[in-house]
């Protein structure tokens, strides 16, 4: 469907199949080009082929790309091709809808700098300390990369100078939207140079995103990269709900397809409550997400369950972004969704890289007209079947546990550095340990449950590069 440009938005450069380009094509610092070769980064994505040649002129531009289409790398690339090292005030900004995309961007960011002496990216997020943030502004940064809430706190307190810009990059602009970020978004731009390249990425194009790019671009080039993938291997199912307990329909579903991992979505958190505390109850490994949770327990949460350590995640719509499951088995839609787009987004989570995956929509009565519109957009007919009975009654449980350590990056730990204390004495193995992941002063390691009792041992008993830490199982 052609997008309608505002005005100061140029000709499209839309292509669902571009010829694939190489990095090495491309005009890029040779310590850059050095880095991509390191990295194993040779052929472009179709995005990446789209938007560099454009972008590393300096052009503004609008992109239309999926998630894990190599977005980010494509902007990464762009800003940190002209940073000038030697000045330690903020020249690029990237803002994300989530504390966890922001993470992932600046990781990101980050592994393409490696080979760039002395860049220091920062992220500015919610949910974080800000006074440990302020210091940290205090000493300079050359990237910025956080929500745009906590960033407008900081530009309102004064704790950051962006009269510097140059790049500015809207990630996932459409989720900031939808998350209510317009108003911050337009305080921010103020703070900004007009004369700065501005780099907006939605995976969608509707009317609201439209009117952002007229208001933060300047003859931007339109480029639409959502690739024509091959068709997911989803079964869709639909059951319909009558009088039935939600929680045990749930609850009989997950017993009878017995999957390594799901994700259960609900309308509302009264019902991620209810269902998570009659999953709890009944043995599974279960964790909830919803808008009450404190900070700190969503960030755990989605550990645990991305890491393995909890098979079922119970969770809204918007608690959920951000979190990233590679491979997930199923997913439960407890009530049909808001819109068509949702439910897409819903389905989308399993079913990838070429793994099968089952979508579960409970249906009821209310959802005649829903029902409708999707036999339309799938173009096939809905067959509502009756609600399960249980048919197992064996509760899914977890086979790994996740240890919290007190020791992060700022503690300069590597997962090298606790895999090495972990299999010390040859107890557990590198196939007991499962992802580890690395924040700023806390560290997440998986580990076979049946050997975490031994292995919080060796971290609490022992020193990890010459020093104490202490060690929990979540």
């Amino acid at each position: 469907m052609p997008i309608n440009t505002p005005e100061n938005i140029s000709d499209n450069t839309s292509e669902t199949s571009p010829e694939l380009l190489h990095f090495n094509q491309l005009n890029l610092p040779p310590a850059l080009l050095t880095r991509l070769d390191e990295i194993g980064y040779q052929q472009m994505t179709p995005v990446q082929s789209l938007s560099l040649p454009v972008i590393l002129n300096n052009t503004d531009a609008v992109v239309r790309a999926d998630t894990g289409s190599g977005k980010t790398t494509a902007f990464a690339l762009t800003l940190l091709a002209k940073l000038e090292a030697k000045s330690f005030s903020p020249q690029a900004l990237v803002l994300c809808p989530t504390r966890e995309l922001a993470h992932q961007v600046a990781d990101e960011v980050r592994k393409l700098a490696k080979s760039m002496l002395n860049i220091k990216i920062l992220t500015l997020c919610g949910g974080e300390p800000s006074r440990i943030q302020t210091n940290s502004l205090e000493h300079g940064a050359h990237v910025l990369v956080g929500t745009p809430g906590r960033v407008l706190d900081h530009l309102e307190q004064r704790n950051v100078d962006l009269s510097m810009l140059t790049t500015l990059v809207l990630d996932e602009a459409d989720r900031m939207l939808e998350m209510g970020f317009q108003d911050s978004l337009n305080a921010i731009v103020k703070h900004i140079p007009k004369t700065r390249q501005t780099l907006l990425f939605s995976a969608t194009y509707p009317k609201n995103i439209a009117a952002l790019a007229e208001q933060v671009t300047t003859k931007a080039r339109n480029i639409e990269a959502i690739q024509e993938q091959a068709k997911p291997q989803i079964e869709q199912l639909f059951y319909a709900m009558n009088n039935e307990d939600s929680a045990q329909l749930v609850m009989n579903l997950l017993g009878d397809h017995q999957p390594e991992n799901c994700l259960v979505f609900c309308n509302t958190k009264n019902e991620v409550k209810d269902i998570f505390n009659t999953l709890r109850a009944n043995k599974f490994s279960v964790l909830a997400l919803h808008g009450e949770l404190e900070q700190k327990d969503r960030d755990q949460a989605i550990i645990q369950f991305s890491n393995g350590s909890a098979r079922v995640l119970i969770a809204t719509d918007v608690a959920s972004r951000g979190l990233d499951i590679a491979e997930l088995d199923l997913v439960i839609s407890v009530n049909m969704a808001h819109d068509l787009d949702t439910h897409t987004h819903r389905i989308g989570r399993t079913g990838r890289a070429g793994k099968e995956g089952v979508a579960i929509t409970l249906i009821a009565e209310k959802d005649d007209y829903k029902m409708r519109l999707l036999e339309d957009t799938f173009a096939e007919p809905i067959q509502v079947k009756p609600a399960p009975a249980l048919s197992n009654n064996r509760p899914l449980k977890a086979n790994m546990s996740t240890i919290q350590v007190s020791g992060g990056k700022k503690d300069k730990l590597r997962p090298g550095d606790i895999v090495g204390a972990l299999t010390k004495d040859n107890v557990l193995s590198a196939d007991d340990i499962g992802k580890i992941k690395l924040e700023s002063t806390f560290g997440f390691v998986a580990v076979n449950s049946r050997l975490a009792k031994h292995a919080l041992g060796l971290i609490n008993n022992n020193k990890i590069k010459g020093k104490k830490f202490r060690a929990k199982v979540l």
